[in-house]
């Protein structure tokens, strides 16, 4: 088209544009490059195929490498709807205002860079984060934190980045119904971890539960990359940051307490559980119990919002593996009845409850019950109290208090397990809670819509099994060696002064019983 076209000509270009984004970016797209200045768009194959999906698929989430120039077919896209279609209104929103305002910069760009008779329509409002054009379509670009486009009927919603964009699923829900009339969404981003709104749409678009058409960019897509050149990239990344950036692996992504690769080692290596019994069929076990082996069982009551479940682990402690575990949501009174249960089932080894406020109704009807063998700790500091010493303490709580002084505590101890492959785990249930149990703000937590009660008693678990017993086991063999003492002292008696061997034989008698008893209730702790 070196020569000037005729008004026929130009009539045909503009009706041939305006029936094919591809056709339009290609032939008269054109950007702005940091080296190079305005150039034409060179619109790669997988480029033209997500401008097709574009105008074929009313919802599209495009799950992608970095540097792929998605965000720039993205404000082709864009500029081709608002030229060639009237009055649509177009919503960007990212995290932060600068992202979504870029894009809106973009497609500012690509329809300024036009020739002048493809421009059918012309900007006539021209702001800092928006600008309309003569046909009345306009584009606006907002952070998620702002309120633009809730009240609005919206023909094209746009979420850049969206992996990384806190509490969008609320977002969604707010602005799902501007959409109602027609209106198309496209969701990009870069994978960042697990379980928040863009993982979650990309999985259920994967599955087809959704009105998501999805589609996976990698880094080896774009024609100029190859191998040498991902190993340049590279060079100074992490495995997370290639994960991310590179590789669209959720696993991998994101930032999870127990590293990607720890859980996926477990995961590999689960079984299936030999019952699965109980009311609601989720008591898993895996190992009915072995009258030879101690056992240490640990709850994590529910708070009783009816959002998080109860569960408990039973540890197996020589051996270091999880031989059952139960996790759903029974009222307190019938969790504690479950839990009396299966303890009688396991010997009546010790039982940790978190004492939250639920958790203390648990322990109370577990006392109530009788139950000899229940985790007491003192006020303040936490630390373990043994039961026999817990009867006269008035300083000590029944339970483990979960705080923000025993909580990083825990979670170190149960990472520690995880990385060094100390501990066995059968439950792919435990492991699933762990992809989506993450770092937020400093605090190890579950992500949001998510629940960590498995993870909370299993960490619970780790802490008690490697402190107290440890503790415990060290009184036990002290009173064997204090009983082996007064046992050997008793050859030793003088009988010279009348009456006094049988004095000394009865006070001895009755230290022998008294720390016999008192090794037997320690042994309780750690034999089931």
């Amino acid at each position: 088209m070196g020569s000037p076209l005729t008004k026929q000509e130009i009539l045909k270009e503009i009706v041939k544009a305006g029936k094919d984004p591809v056709y339009f970016t290609v032939n008269y797209g054109r950007i702005s490059h940091p080296q190079k200045g305005t150039i034409p768009f060179k619109a790669y194959d997988y480029q033209q195929a997500l401008l097709k999906d574009y105008t074929d698929y009313r919802f599209n989430i495009i799950l992608k490498a970095r540097q792929l120039g998605i965000s720039t077919v993205t404000a082709a896209y864009v500029s081709w709807l608002m030229l060639f279609h009237k009055e649509k209104n177009i919503l960007v929103v990212a995290t932060k205002l600068q992202t979504a305002t870029n894009l809106v910069k973009k497609v500012k760009a690509i329809i300024k860079n036009l020739p002048q008779w493809m421009q059918i329509a012309t900007i006539t409002v021209d702001n800092r984060t928006s600008f309309e054009l003569s046909n009345g379509s306009q584009i606006k670009g907002s952070s998620t934190s702002g309120d633009a486009g809730r009240s609005e009927a919206l023909s094209l919603l746009v979420i850049d980045e969206a992996a990384h964009v806190e509490k969008l699923d609320d977002l969604w829900t707010a602005l799902y119904p501007t959409l109602s009339t027609g209106g198309r969404c496209i969701a990009l981003s870069t994978p960042n971890g697990v379980g928040n709104w863009f993982h979650q749409n990309c999985v259920e678009a994967e599955s087809g539960i959704n009105d998501f058409y999805m589609t996976t960019l990698m880094w080896d897509v774009h024609p100029d990359r190859n191998k040498q050149w991902f190993e340049k990239e590279t060079r100074n990344m992490s495995k997370r940051q290639i994960a991310q950036e590179l590789e669209c692996n959720f696993n991998v992504s994101g930032e999870t307490v127990i590293h990607p690769d720890d859980i996926q080692w477990y995961l590999e290596r689960t079984t299936t559980p030999e019952y699965r019994t109980g009311f609601d069929r989720n008591y898993w076990i895996w190992k009915r119990y072995e009258p030879t082996k101690p056992h240490l069982i640990v709850a994590d009551v529910a708070r009783g919002d009816g959002k998080d479940n109860s569960a408990f682990h039973i540890f197996e402690l020589e051996t270091l593996e999880v031989v059952a575990e139960y996790v759903g949501k029974p009222t307190p009174d019938d969790f504690a009845d479950i839990l009396y249960n299966v303890a009688a089932e396991y010997g009546n080894p010790m039982v940790v409850i978190e004492n939250n406020n639920i958790g203390f109704a648990v322990l109370k009807k577990l006392a109530d019950k009788g139950y000899p063998n229940l985790y007491h700790s003192t006020k303040g500091d936490h630390q373990y109290v043994d039961p026999v010493s817990a009867q006269w303490q008035s300083n000590v709580v029944p339970g483990f208090t979960t705080s923000s002084k025993t909580r990083p505590l825990i979670v170190a101890k149960m990472e520690e397990f995880m990385r060094n492959k100390l501990i066995k785990i059968n439950s792919n249930r435990l492991l699933s809670e762990m992809k989506t149990f993450i770092w937020h703000a400093g605090r190890p937590q579950a992500m949001r819509s998510y629940n960590d009660d498995l993870v909370m008693s299993f960490a619970i678990g780790c802490w008690v099994r490697d402190t107290v017993i440890v503790e415990s086991q060290k009184d036990v063999e002290y009173n064997r060696q204090f009983l082996s003492a007064i046992s050997t002292s008793k050859t030793a008696i003088s009988t010279t002064i009348p009456g006094m061997n049988t004095h000394r034989r009865t006070e001895e008698t009755q230290r022998s019983g008294q720390a016999a008893e008192f090794a037997k209730k320690y042994m309780g702790l750690i034999k089931g």
